[in-house]
């Protein structure tokens, strides 16, 4: 809407724009955070972060909000943020989460169907992980399980599992990416992952939510474990 006389500008587009630049902020905040830019322990003042992202304090405050409520960072008046480590204990909380919500999703998209190319692109990312371990190469491995987990949450229709999955795997991401060398050639995980989509296509939506449910119980129980064996308290 245009203001006579080329005056202030209406409240929303303010108000639009702010949430752009906090949009911008919670999201290079993130990436940092989640690529050990920003490891844990790191700390800096909100005057510092605007300065690094070259906006003003507001929407990094908002960020950092954000941020603390998705259990990233620790909001501190007067010391501004401290990025907080993921431990053992940490990850086997998080696990437990993501087994139940997971499993759920695998239930629901069995039980609802998938088109065939929704069915075909689940497929292609399993491909894609074997393809990955044919050649040792663990990052593209990764990226292909990372892509698999989430189309099947997606592919589950439900919009609030999908928003506290992701929560979980924000938290989980670090650990799971430092320990990505350390873990046995995951084999048996491919194997699994195939035996979903099977389920899936057969809708036996009992089967899915099973073999999820263990894929993802023994993937926790391993995490935990390597981080024990290292003796890593926390990253």
């Amino acid at each position: 809407m245009a203001v006579a006389g080329g005056g202030k500008p209406p409240a929303e587009t303010a108000s639009n724009g702010r949430q752009s630049n906090t949009q911008r902020a919670y999201s290079e905040l993130k990436r940092r955070i989640l690529d050990n830019e920003m490891p844990a322990g790191y700390q800096a003042l909100e005057q510092e972060l605007a300065e690094l992202l070259g906006m003003s304090r507001t929407p990094v405050r908002e960020a950092l909000i954000r941020l603390a409520n998705e259990g990233m960072v620790e909001v501190r008046p007067r010391h501004g943020m401290r990025v907080l480590p993921i431990s053992a204990e940490d990850m086997r909380e998080i696990y437990d989460v993501l087994t139940s919500l997971e499993s759920t999703a695998a239930e629901l998209v069995a039980r609802n169907g998938l088109p065939r190319e929704s069915l075909e692109t689940l497929n292609r990312s399993v491909r894609d992980m074997d393809e990955a371990l044919a050649t040792d190469d663990m990052d593209a491995w990764a990226r292909a399980d990372e892509r698999f987990h989430e189309l099947l949450v997606e592919y589950s229709g439900n919009e609030r599992l999908r928003a506290m999955v992701r929560t979980c795997w924000d938290q989980a991401h670090r650990v799971r990416m430092a320990t990505l060398s350390l873990r046995p050639k995951p084999t048996d995980s491919n194997k699994e992952h195939a035996e979903v989509v099977d389920a899936i296509a057969r809708r036996d939506a009992d089967a899915a939510r099973r073999i999820h449910r263990n894929h993802r119980v023994r993937a926790g129980r391993m995490l935990v474990e390597i981080l024990a064996t290292h003796g890593i308290r926390h990253l």
